[in-house]
């Protein structure tokens, strides 16, 4: 059976029309109001971005839930969890420092802000969800016990993943470094030929497992936690890992982390995707590249599968932005990931998101 999302244009001739007033509609269109009962606990499960990045979701538009939120009877805090990788994000205190600084403040976003794995990231609780690869996740407490959440993802591209939606923000954003470890799980390779020895993977490795001798890079396979930071810095593409089998995998691993959400909470989920400021990288990298496509909308729906479903295809409709990371692909209909990394098959998140009974692909867009 086909799951609703409803979609939105950015096209604005009055105050009725403006973004702000579309999130708002949309938010209520969607039904997103029905999943929130009197004074529950709701988290709203956004990223808040790394120091360096402006790609995240506006807090202006962030307000805009908060209140719908506070109108339906429910306390609303802004949640995400500390990152694997070291960063402006690794801790909470650095965490909300950086949440802050880009505007995510009471007085902008009207709601607190909690990390929700704690301090150092040993905030903990763990969901049974028996599946392929895992019998349990490990999940962020404070996000597995709100009584609702409220799922805000910035759609764009990944570097290990393919995409970034609601199912990776479910997945790595819902889940406590001990979390993060287990769906990565894989090793990162250096291709000697083609490095160049700057050393800029050995400055991001968090566990120091990459060291230069003779002006290669070389990676101690007992320290790696396949976090990916070195994927993201080396200008050559030397460090990399086996595509075909490490990487399906890992997006296997983490679709069930984002299953494992969303049986926590059962049908109190809602989600809102942002195809703004499309960008080739993760949120989490310290920049923001320029936008592979035109900006596209705002969508809103209770099915994680579909509403990312949806995103994917809309974004492949579009034509590709001349002087973007975008190397291929371009002309209206492709496929844009594909286009950015090859290598990647980011659709398995989907597919195995729908196996696993997470949602379904089969969607009705809804414009509004």
């Amino acid at each position: 059976m086909a799951s609703k999302v409803y979609f939105v244009n950015l096209r604005a001739r009055s105050d009725k029309s403006n973004k702000v007033s579309k999130i708002r509609k949309l938010f209520d269109c969607a039904g997103l109001n029905e999943l929130l009962h009197q004074d529950d606990l709701t988290g709203v499960k956004l990223h808040f971005g790394e120091r360096g990045s402006d790609g995240f979701i506006n807090p202006v538009f962030v307000r805009q839930v908060v209140d719908k939120i506070k109108e339906n009877g429910a306390k609303p805090f802004l949640t995400d969890t500390n990152t694997l990788y070291s960063g402006s994000r690794h801790n909470a205190v650095d965490h909300l420092l950086t949440a802050l600084e880009h505007g995510f403040d009471y007085t902008v976003t009207g709601a607190p802000l909690i990390i929700a794995d704690g301090l150092r990231s040993e905030n903990i609780a763990e969901v049974l969800i028996e599946k392929k690869h895992f019998h349990k996740v490990k999940l962020a407490k404070d996000i597995v016990s709100a009584d609702s959440l409220i799922v805000l993802s910035h759609f764009k591209g990944h570097e290990m993943a393919g995409f970034g939606g609601a199912i990776k923000n479910l997945a790595m954003g819902g889940a406590p470094a001990v979390g993060k470890k287990e769906q990565h799980a894989t090793k990162i390779i250096v291709d000697q030929d083609k490095c160049i020895g700057c050393g800029k993977c050995c400055t991001v490795c968090p566990e120091k497992a990459i060291t230069l001798n003779n002006q290669k890079a070389g990676i101690a396979l007992d320290k790696c936690i396949g976090c990916g930071e070195c994927l993201t810095v080396c200008p050559v593409k030397a460090t990399g890992m086996d595509w075909q089998t490490d990487l399906t995998d890992l997006i296997e691993r983490m679709t069930e982390y984002g299953y494992g959400v969303t049986k926590a909470h059962e049908n109190r989920i809602g989600y809102i995707n942002f195809l703004l400021n499309i960008t080739p990288d993760c949120d989490c990298v310290p920049w923001s590249d320029a936008p592979i496509v035109p900006d596209i909308g705002f969508l809103a729906s209770t099915d994680p599968v579909a509403i990312d479903q949806a995103s994917y295809d809309l974004v492949n409709k579009q034509t590709g932005l001349a002087a973007s990371f975008l190397t291929g692909n371009c002309e209206a209909g492709a496929d844009k990931f594909q286009g950015l990394r090859s290598h990647i098959d980011g659709t398995i998140q989907l597919r195995y998101g729908e196996e696993i009974g997470m949602g379904s692909r089969e969607y009705e867009l809804i414009t509004l």
